[in-house]
């Protein structure tokens, strides 16, 4: 274990280099960059009303629909929800073919609903460039394309300012790791470059879809599990570019960005069209749990909420639409694919993610996590953790946005005694204080405790109460 001299040194180092922060601004008012994904492939679904409803008190803006749902765009009409718009993969060809078939498509299903209800983009098709289908990937563009001419000529003032996109999995790139390297993969870079020119030149969005859960189910190491749920871990450095990453969200939108570089786009927003987190799976899918689902959604809230950014994308929360709003009981495939609800469909939270202003402890998940202590108090070491475990979480508090370790720096109120456990403790209830205190921000590996017991001590105050 490095000495204490060290430790300081790179705990200040981190103060400025890993803005990650799990909560500084935990209001429930709609955020503008918060967005849940509403799949349909579901027997038991609410009505849209009550879909609606549901979204409304929340803090989520905006909502992405895989196809056109009437239903649901009326109930939007006049919320300032807004709405991502989907083309099915096999209405491309058509509309790429003909312009009148693509104004017919937008006058069936966007000119009736805007502007009561916002509609911010149509993602023409869905996994197009990765679908196989060389055919169907040839049409994309000019499908886009004609159907922006169709909303540039309707009249509609709102249908003009739509963008036109389509959604990519990260199966575009060609390599990811380390982000610096990322780079489109050659079979797809040809069509791509065209893509992105045509969504440089009208404002429009690069949409992909990461997903830190499938990057852990190829490496179900106990170190990728932290590095993903943004938990305590020790990092992983970019030998290219020097930057340190502590969570994969990050490093999953750096490569895409270096990717979008290299080809010379790197003016071209990103916008997150899923990521999520299963509540449950088969036996050969590890890590599929209410807890593991909680903190990932939950820390990456609140990682959008600090407005950190990501490294090579720092002070902006990169819009981000949850998978998803409810579980989908018809969806084929293991039983993840049918697990990553936010809500169940009788409107009850599966786990609490800190997006509603009814938010409580333990959500509707049951388990570990529906026993936690209630919020408030302090965080605190456990007895348990061990050096090395309280060493990782000092580093990692000290380096988030809005935790000032400064108190146990050498001269400090808290700096004696001088100890990983006693530096740890007050690093660990910095960051919960700071995070919205409730019990999943105490948890660091479970190598933190919550106690209503003050453990300030002489001139160290440590903040906090019920």
């Amino acid at each position: 274990m490095d000495d204490a001299a060290a430790r300081r040194r790179r705990v200040s180092a981190l103060l400025m280099l890993m803005p990650i922060l799990l909560c500084l601004v935990c209001g429930t008012s709609a955020q503008p960059y918060i967005g849940v994904n509403y799949g349909e492939v579901a027997d038991n679904l609410p009505s849209p009303d009550a879909t609606v409803g549901l979204l409304k008190s929340t803090s989520i803006s905006k909502v992405r629909l895989y196809g056109v749902d009437a239903g649901v765009l009326r109930a939007l009409s006049g919320t300032g929800i807004s709405a991502v718009v989907g083309v099915a993969n096999g209405d491309i060809p058509g509309l790429a073919a003909d312009p009148s078939a693509a104004m017919r498509w937008l006058s069936a299903n966007v000119l009736p609903f805007v502007p009561a209800t916002s509609v911010s983009v149509v993602a023409v098709g869905n996994e197009v460039l990765e679908s196989g289908d060389a055919s169907l990937a040839a049409a994309l563009l000019p499908a886009m394309q004609n159907l922006r001419a169709a909303a540039l000529a309707s009249g509609s003032v709102a249908a003009a300012g739509i963008k036109f996109s389509t959604v990519n999995t990260m199966a575009v790139l060609a390599q990811s790791d380390p982000p610096s390297t990322g780079a489109f993969h050659p079979d797809v870079a040809p069509q791509l470059q065209q893509i992105l020119g045509f969504l440089s030149r009208t404002g429009a969005p690069f949409m992909i879809n990461p997903y830190p859960w499938f990057a852990y189910q190829s490496d179900p190491r106990p170190d990728t599990l932290a590095f993903c749920l943004f938990q305590p871990n020790a990092g992983r450095v970019d030998a290219g570019s020097k930057i340190k990453y502590t969570n994969m969200f990050d490093a999953q939108l750096d490569a895409v960005k270096s990717a979008l570089v290299r080809s010379g786009y790197g003016d071209v927003d990103l916008v997150v069209a899923e990521t999520g987190w299963p509540t449950k799976g088969d036996a050969n899918e590890p890590g599929a749990t209410v807890e593991n689902a909680r903190a990932y959604v939950s820390n990456l809230v609140a990682h959008l909420r600090s407005g950190a950014g990501t490294p090579l994308m720092p002070g902006k929360a990169v819009d981000t639409y949850l998978f998803a709003l409810y579980d989908e009981d018809l969806k084929p495939g293991p039983a993840s694919e049918r697990s990553f609800g936010l809500f169940h469909t009788d409107l009850s939270m599966a786990y609490d993610a800190g997006l509603s202003s009814t938010s409580t402890s333990g959500g509707g998940g049951g388990g570990a996590a529906a026993q936690q202590p209630k919020s408030g108090g302090w965080c605190v070491a456990s007895a348990a953790a061990t050096d090395a475990e309280l060493q990782t979480d000092l580093d990692y508090a000290c380096a988030q946005v809005g935790v000032d370790c400064g108190a146990i720096q050498p001269g400090g109120a808290c700096f004696e005694p001088n100890t990983v456990r006693a530096h740890a403790a007050y690093a660990m209830n910095q960051l919960y204080q700071a995070s919205g205190r409730h019990p999943w921000n105490c948890d660091f590996r479970q190598s933190a405790t919550l106690t209503s017991e003050n453990p300030s001590y002489g001139s160290c105050v440590f903040t906090g109460g019920q």
